[in-house]
């Protein structure tokens, strides 16, 4: 083979490497921008007074829950997870509340991505002894945009989301406030 061959054949294969290249690119872009779109699709946050999205999950006991039955009542849907630290610190004041029951109200916690051994696990050694639904494929987690823990949810009686708390609550005062308030409404 000739020196002019030998280049050309040489470039001729560096081409097909980019072209190779490109539509690898290409395709890669294409996934993740379809994605991205799914993603920010499922996980827009809820406004202040729209309809808390309805779901249906399994509690730690394997009854179904229905977020559709708790209309009528004020709910409190608080997002968590064990190993989340905010979470962990925060669940004796939700506990607090949810043990209180001054108030006609339904406390749902919802666990993201454990499983129910994991879950019921925490619950024995922590000594709680609430109902916690299980989201170990982040679905309900999905529908209300949670990106990150803990979230919780005050819903009205009419089951439009009245209020959200951001992060770990840190004052049952507080929640009893967003809870009453709700009531109110």
């Amino acid at each position: 083979m000739s020196k002019p061959e030998s280049k050309g054949l040489r470039i001729s294969s560096i081409i097909t490497l980019l072209l190779a290249l490109f539509a690898i690119g290409a395709i890669v872009w294409i996934i993740i921008t379809s994605n991205q779109k799914n993603t920010s699709e499922q996980n827009a946050r809820i406004a202040i007074g729209e309809a808390a999205p309805v779901f249906e999950v399994a509690n730690t006991y394997g009854d179904k829950v229905l977020l559709s039955d708790y209309r009528g009542k004020v709910v409190v849907l608080n997002f968590w997870a064990s190993w989340c630290e905010p979470c962990v610190k925060e669940m004796p004041l939700i506990n607090e509340v949810y043990e209180s029951n001054q108030l006609d109200v339904a406390t749902l916690f919802v666990n993201v991505g454990e499983s129910k051994g994991t879950v019921n696990e925490f619950l024995t050694a922590n000594r709680f002894e609430f109902p916690v639904m299980i989201d170990v494929t982040g679905k309900v987690a999905g529908l209300y945009g949670i990106v990150g823990l803990p979230v919780t949810y005050i819903i009205d009686k009419k089951g439009n989301l009245h209020h959200s708390i951001i992060g770990e609550i840190t004052s049952s005062e507080q929640l009893q406030a967003y809870i009453q308030a709700a009531a109110d409404d």
